[in-house]
């Protein structure tokens, strides 16, 4: 069942975008949200504002990721909103976006794009284990990127392909314990934050014309699969990419 009452969950990235999709889907089904923030306290605290507009009940936690002592500062501010009680989904959805191609990525943008997109979200989970119940949901955000040729995400790919290889493996470790580990694939999403990237002329146009259901993809249509993959419905699934791109990049249309 769809229902998620009486269960708790971090968002990690659930100030804007795709991650304040998120949350505000988990609250809907009924889960306690515990939405974090990296730099955007505004809109972290938005989120919760909504949730509990609409009966729902939400707490907003800071800590940036990418930094010395980023885990530490994170669970310190969960611990103190769980208060002993167990943690039953986690989201890990923030990212660094993509930092530009081979030759114009500095060393530093790289080392920063995988230590907030593949170390934090490893160590998160690491670190969450002992505050998961069994049974519980683990789902990391991860991009079409990976199954596409795109010169200008070559390391942002590579950060993804990596957080796809921790889904199975650590689907296999954990499953002893009725715990799932899954990943979504958002395609080509526009949101209130990335809507100029597709100003450009005949972007979207040619996003549209490649992609099977024929439309860019919203936070809305990311946020049902995941809250699909956080519910009993989802018991039998562990160890996937689930795809939500709309079947962007399929092959050559007729």
């Amino acid at each position: 069942m769809n229902d998620l009452t009486g269960r708790t969950a971090l968002v990690t990235g659930a100030s804007r975008g795709i991650g304040q999709a998120i949350a505000l889907r988990l609250a809907a089904r009924g889960a306690v949200v515990i939405a974090h923030f990296g730099s955007d306290q505004q809109g972290a605290a938005a989120t919760v504002d909504r949730i509990v507009r609409d009966g729902g009940t939400a707490y907003a936690v800071g800590a940036e990721h990418g930094v010395d002592g980023d885990i530490e500062t994170l669970f310190a501010r969960v611990d103190a909103v769980l208060a002993g009680r167990p943690l039953d989904i986690l989201v890990n959805n923030a990212a660094a976006p993509p930092a530009g191609p081979l030759g114009a990525t500095t060393r530093a943008a790289f080392d920063h794009l995988f230590a907030v997109n593949v170390r934090a979200p490893y160590f998160i989970i690491e670190r969450a284990l002992p505050r998961l119940g069994d049974g519980a949901r683990i789902i990391t955000i991860s991009s079409v990127a990976t199954r596409m040729a795109n010169a200008t995400q070559t390391s942002f790919a590579m950060t993804k392909g990596a957080i796809e290889t921790m889904t199975r493996t650590l689907a296999n470790e954990l499953g002893v314990r009725g715990i799932t580990v899954n990943a979504v694939a958002p395609g080509a999403t526009r949101t209130a934050t990335n809507g100029p990237d597709f100003a450009a002329p005949g972007l979207t146009e040619l996003i549209v014309a490649m992609t099977a259901l024929h439309r860019l993809g919203g936070p809305d249509d990311i946020a049902d699969v995941v809250a699909f993959l956080a519910s009993d419905d989802a018991r039998w699934v562990t160890g996937q990419v689930m795809d939500a791109s709309g079947g962007l990049f399929l092959g050559p249309r007729a």
